[in-house]
């Protein structure tokens, strides 16, 4: 099989973390838009809420997020300020007090707050929403900067799960990322987490980063079994500098190939799997009593711009610069530079900077790619139905899935297929054959393994 996913793996085709992907959300949505779609919503049904916080201490080379150094404080108390802002904009466009099954603060780093405004932001998103019983709460850390202070404040506030990007634990890997965290910090952080009840604790690593080997990437799998996290997120390092300049801080040279990324993850994956983790979707890992393991089990896994997840709203709301929100009428992007974010918020304005309305074939193609990505399987026929479309609807899409047969990573029954487990590596591969848009893309995206 080395050859054959040697065949695929340098395609670069999208993460599908929504469908259609972000690259075709188009600028100029109206605020009104929004607001339509938001005063829509079924008060009985909970949503979710996306809260970014785009500040950190110190900048990685391989980050490819939405991110700006805070080398003072200052910055991060006034983007607070209209975030608090911004809950009371979204919660009047409501039409009703909501519910809340799930809420991920992601970043840059959130825990560059101080803890006091952490606590006036759970505070006052508490003001305007219910938390449904169970509800998972993440937050996404730096163990770096984490102090006990704030781990003790994370589980006063109910945190239900912490995520840590401990990428990779070599030395000479993390200088050449500049992320350099000794494997004591990170235990460190995760015994004074698990200390003030945040029993749920995920590990982001990656492989194809500078000078990383398979013996290297093995190396801090074993420490990190030491840890026992529940989860284990395992992603290929995405390249794009033409995208995020810092990562043209990091030598291509030193970048391991194609044959050498493909290695890496085989062997990542295998460990994981030998040391007691489920394998889930493309690239997470979860111990098997780990709700994400069940959804997996029962069919109910759900990917959205979190990756793999258990949360089964069809409304996320986002909060902050940059963020990404979907309601059952589309996705919708906030501006991405906080100044003009700011001011949008202080003027009274829900801060949109682009989106896209869904119609019913998005939605049936996006039901399609997501249950390849989650199940590695799907009946085309009978999720056509749903949307009055007739079984062969998309009939040359499955017929351009021969050689993908041919090659052993998919089994087609009629309209159904099913990825074998040599094809689930390469779902994002299989899942791009039914993206409509992406022909006419002139986007650039990461290779697929």
């Amino acid at each position: 099989m080395d050859s054959i996913l040697a065949k695929y793996a340098a395609r670069a085709v999208p993460r599908y973390t929504s469908y259609p992907t972000a690259p075709h959300f188009r600028a100029g949505l109206q605020e009104a838009s929004y607001r339509a779609w938001l005063a829509a919503l079924d008060p009985g049904t909970p949503v979710s809420a996306y809260l970014h916080v785009p500040f950190c201490r110190q900048m990685c080379w391989y980050c490819g997020c939405n991110m700006k150094l805070a080398a003072r404080y200052g910055p991060v108390a006034s983007y607070v300020e209209t975030l608090l802002a911004e809950f009371d904009l979204v919660a009047d466009a409501l039409p009703a007090r909501m519910t809340l099954g799930h809420l991920h603060w992601g970043g840059g780093t959130p825990t560059a707050l101080e803890p006091g405004d952490l606590a006036r932001a759970m505070e006052r998103l508490r003001a305007h929403f219910d938390i449904a019983p169970g509800a998972e709460l993440a937050i996404e850390s730096d163990p770096r900067t984490l102090t006990p202070e704030m781990a003790a404040t994370i589980g006063r506030l109910g945190f239900t799960r912490a995520s840590f990007g401990v990428q990779e634990f070599d030395p000479r890997v993390q200088a050449a990322i500049n992320r350099l965290q000794p494997p004591e910090m990170v235990a460190r952080t995760v015994a004074d987490l698990r200390a003030a009840g945040v029993a749920g604790i995920n590990f982001d690593l990656i492989y194809g980063l500078p000078h990383q080997s398979v013996e290297t990437l093995l190396a801090t799998i074993g420490i990190c079994r030491e840890m026992a996290p529940d989860r284990i997120a395992l992603f290929g390092y995405a390249h794009v500098p033409w995208m995020a300049r810092n990562q043209r801080m990091i030598p291509e040279a030193a970048l391991p190939d194609g044959p050498a990324r493909a290695a890496q993850a085989a062997a990542a994956a295998a460990a994981l799997t030998a040391a007691g983790y489920e394998a889930i979707g493309l690239d997470h890992f979860a111990l098997p009593g780990d709700a994400m393991a069940r959804a997996a089990r029962e069919g109910l896994l759900r990917r959205n711009f979190q990756g793999y997840t258990t949360d089964r709203a069809e409304t996320m709301i986002g909060f902050g610069a940059t963020s990404i929100g979907r309601t059952p009428g589309g996705y919708v992007q906030n501006i991405a530079e906080t100044g003009a974010w700011a001011r949008a918020v202080a003027s009274g304005r829900l801060p949109v900077a682009r989106g896209l309305a869904l119609g019913a074939e998005d939605r049936l193609r996006g039901r399609v790619i997501e249950a390849i990505m989650c199940a590695g399987a799907v009946d085309t026929a009978a999720l056509g139905r749903e949307y009055g479309r007739e079984p062969g609807w998309c009939r040359d899409e499955l017929e351009s899935l021969a050689e993908f047969e041919a090659d052993g990573l998919l089994l087609r029954d009629g309209p159904r297929i099913t990825l074998t487990l040599e094809g689930r590596r390469l779902c994002r591969v299989v899942a791009s054959v039914f993206d409509a848009w992406l022909a006419a893309s002139e986007a650039r995206h990461s290779v697929a393994v």
